[in-house]
């Protein structure tokens, strides 16, 4: 099986990314968050932190465009070839009310013909390239015409969230718009959505035998040796977790201005990492109500001290 990690903006950057490799590995391929083109193509300090080969090393990383303008896509596929990057992957999946409302990512799916031509603008190119797309704007029945104009272009992955835009990350996946694109698929496929943990995983398997690859997002920010697990070769451990928190608190304590910016940051990934440990309500609200980085730091002593990993299951899905 390949574990994809999925692209979280805020979260996966090359620091999460980095230590997640470290420390656990197992990943397959990692994405970069959405990268927005601007008009000449040039690279934010930002973005060029978060894709520069030396701070990705031993990954195998795939930059995230976000965008409908041809053009600006194709330019922005030049820019990252010079970082010698050979695959891009096209965001048609962020439901972002901000996104959405100016025609990108799962917003373009409401527009099926612009859409059309601009995979044809993009596909003329000649560079290799995946997409990630839920399977509508509104209504899973978009997708039945999406799945035709998919299978018009040599796209070397389709990553399917099977949720329409409106669904944001509520209901269940439509698991039948999913079977209907291993029927109809003339492409690789990947499958993303709802995969927590070892229980949520083997019924996508059981449902889809034949899927080799799938991409995981919250699931692994929960338990970030998630994908050890699922290929057999390790699980998740107090120890080891408190190290990769570590890791990624040093490095950001190093590019950060000032405490008040760490504790935001490192509470932005406590809010799903602290589902990993058993009875841990109490001592997350005492994470989330900490004002300042001493009384944030000993709540997060306390936790990693006094709560045990539990076993994650289908019931602790967020």
């Amino acid at each position: 099986m390949n574990i994809y990690l999925a692209p979280m903006e805020g979260i996966t950057g090359n620091i999460f990314r980095s230590n997640q490799h470290k420390y656990f590995g197992g990943v397959d391929k990692y994405f970069t968050p959405f990268i927005s083109p601007c008009e000449k193509g040039t690279l934010s300090k930002k973005v060029l932190k978060d894709i520069l080969p030396e701070n990705n090393k031993g990954q195998n990383l795939v930059p995230q465009i976000l965008t409908n303008s041809a053009e600006g896509f194709i330019t922005m596929c030049k820019s990252l070839e010079e970082y010698g990057y050979t695959e891009f992957n096209l965001n048609l999946g962020c439901p972002s009310g901000t996104v959405v409302s100016k025609g990108r990512g799962s917003g373009f799916l409401a527009y099926p013909d612009k859409l059309d031509r601009f995979l044809e603008a993009i596909f003329k190119s000649g560079y290799r390239i995946s997409v990630k797309t839920r399977i509508g704007k509104e209504n899973p029945e978009e997708f039945y015409d999406l799945m035709e104009i998919y299978n018009k272009y040599p796209i070397c992955e389709l990553i399917i969230h099977p949720r329409t835009r409106k669904d944001m990350y509520r209901n269940t996946p439509s698991y039948e718009a999913y079977r209907y694109a291993i029927a109809h698929s003339r492409m690789s496929l990947c499958y993303n959505g709802d995969v927590f943990d070892m229980e949520s995983y083997d019924s996508i398997v059981e449902m889809f035998p034949d899927t080799d690859t799938v991409m995981i997002g919250r699931g692994m920010l929960i338990d970030p040796a998630l994908a050890l697990e699922i290929k057999g070769e390790g699980s998740l451990t107090r120890e080891k977790l408190r190290s990769f928190y570590n890791g990624i608190y040093r490095d950001y304590e190093e590019i950060l201005s000032g405490s008040t910016q760490l504790m935001h940051k490192m509470k932005g990934l406590l809010t799903y990492m602290v589902y990993a440990f058993a009875d841990s309500e109490k001592i997350s609200k005492k994470i989330k109500k900490s004002k300042n980085i001493n009384e944030f730091d000993n709540a997060v002593d306390e936790l990693f001290a006094l709560y045990d990993i539990k076993k994650l299951s289908r019931g602790n899905r967020i």
